[in-house]
């Protein structure tokens, strides 16, 4: 059975194991192993991506992180400039943009 990251990740301790138990030969001293150790070493076996990538949904991600680029070039203006009015223009429109983009991943 074929098994991702976030899987072993809520599974139980025993249950880890008893998958380990599977691939004993691969995986030595399985046993001994905390969960985090036995996941790792699971991943490495069955050649398991260990980072979950998320993916945006729902707009356009290029579009965002062009206007990101464009409003860190007002911010660093803003900081040449010291105009601490239009840096926090900047920076609140930074920060909204980043979190559309968070809120959009899946």
């Amino acid at each position: 059975m074929a098994y991702t990251f976030p899987e072993l990740k809520h599974k139980t301790l025993a249950e880890v194991r008893e998958i380990a138990k599977g691939l004993t030969p691969q995986v030595q001293g399985y046993t001994q192993m905390n969960k985090d150790h036995l996941i790792d070493a699971i991943c490495k076996q069955l050649n398991i991506d260990m980072h979950v990538h998320h993916q945006v949904k729902g707009i356009d991600k290029a579009a965002v992180k062009a206007k990101i680029r464009e409003w860190q070039k007002k911010r660093d203006e803003a900081l040449a400039s010291r105009d601490r009015a239009r840096l926090r223009v900047a920076l609140d429109h930074i920060h909204s943009f980043k979190h559309q983009l968070r809120k959009a991943m899946v």
